[in-house]
């Protein structure tokens, strides 16, 4: 979560808030990289006022801007952070007989804990990925696959992170041998810091901001950095000597997608615009340019099996859900924040 998340367009309209929108303009919050038009088939023929933008870096980011009062019609978070939207009272459930798509969702991401609860829908699953690390061939040999590389001193100031709690700190936890959904006890928290600060030093940058990464890879001042699948995808197509690693402590898994606000106003919009994303159009364009996996099998359908090998893509996502770290919400969630930041901040 992916994310998922990437490719700033740099356009004035992406940063559209529901304050200066046209009236009757659908809102939709979400990752930079998602306001692409070739995601939404078809929606601007019905609705010319088409859709306004807010764009956020991470989930907390998000989460904290719609609890604050922001209120989009349309949010983008990943499914471990349903719970928390729900818990706060941020989200309604979504009628699926208006959404004819539905049925073409791969039942693996309908099953995800959040989306589907109480008899009732929360979340439209529509893209899921990797978080793994991305470096330069030419200029690491041969490296061990494992984590442990954004750890290793003779690296020192040419690796970066990202900078979310669900990304970082689950990782160290890896490392620590801790439990990274359930970082509940003081020792476990002790025992990933103890990982984090000894990072923390080696880094270029912590960032949330794929393209400044991508920019650092391909020029040489980083080697490797935690990134997503689009960021592999879109160097190797600029001819930079990359590799997207599998590390043996597993990659992470995220899966995010469509929820709607409870007092969101353009309801009959939102079902368009959803329906619009689930069309396989929309995932075809999402695969192939980003190299994330669609939610939709109709999608996965219009591409074919050289290019789904190419990108490390399963045709299911059962496939990459069994063999991955899946990414969870995580227990005491505030507490392994604080802890992150005071890492951050030289603590």
């Amino acid at each position: 979560m992916s994310y998922g998340k990437r490719l700033v367009l740099g356009v004035a309209l992406a940063a559209l808030t529901v304050g200066q929108a046209a009236a009757g303009q659908l809102q939709y919050f979400t990752w930079s990289g998602y306001e692409l038009p070739e995601f939404s088939p078809g929606y601007s023929d019905k609705h010319p006022d088409g859709i306004g933008y807010t764009l956020f870096g991470d989930d907390d980011e998000a989460f904290a801007k719609v609890k604050a009062g922001f209120r989009p019609d349309i949010a983008h978070p990943c499914f471990d952070k349903i719970p928390r939207w729900r818990q706060e009272g941020l989200i309604q459930p979504i009628d699926v007989s208006r959404i004819p798509n539905w049925d073409a969702v791969f039942p693996a991401l309908k099953d995800l804990p959040g989306v589907m609860e109480d008899g009732k829908v929360w979340m439209i699953p529509w893209d899921w990925g990797n978080t793994s690390i991305l470096y330069r061939t030419d200029l690491v040999q041969n490296p061990e696959p494992s984590w442990r590389m954004l750890w290793d001193p003779q690296y020192a100031g040419r690796l970066a992170t990202i900078d979310a709690v669900h990304d970082t700190p689950v990782v160290a936890a890896l490392l620590a041998g801790v439990d990274p959904f359930d970082m509940t006890s003081q020792e476990d928290l002790d025992k990933v810091k103890a990982l984090l600060q000894e990072q923390q030093p080696l880094l270029r940058m912590y960032t949330t901001d794929m393209t400044s990464m991508e920019q650092a890879l391909a020029s040489g001042e980083l080697v490797a950095a935690m990134t997503w699948n689009a960021s592999a995808v879109s160097l190797k197509n600029q001819g930079v000597s990359v590799d997207f690693m599998t590390p043996k402590e597993g990659m992470l898994t995220w899966v995010c997608g469509f929820v709607m606000m409870k007092d969101a106003v353009n309801v009959d919009e939102a079902y368009d615009f959803i329906n619009a994303r689930l069309d396989p159009a929309s995932g075809e364009h999402l695969i192939r340019s980003y190299g994330y996996g669609s939610s939709s099998a109709a999608a996965f359908a219009k591409v074919d099996a050289a290019t789904l090998t190419s990108l490390a893509l399963p045709t299911d996502p059962a496939t990459m859900l069994q063999n991955t770290v899946v990414t969870r919400a995580i227990k005491n969630n505030d507490g392994v924040t604080a802890m992150f930041e005071e890492v951050k901040a030289g603590g």
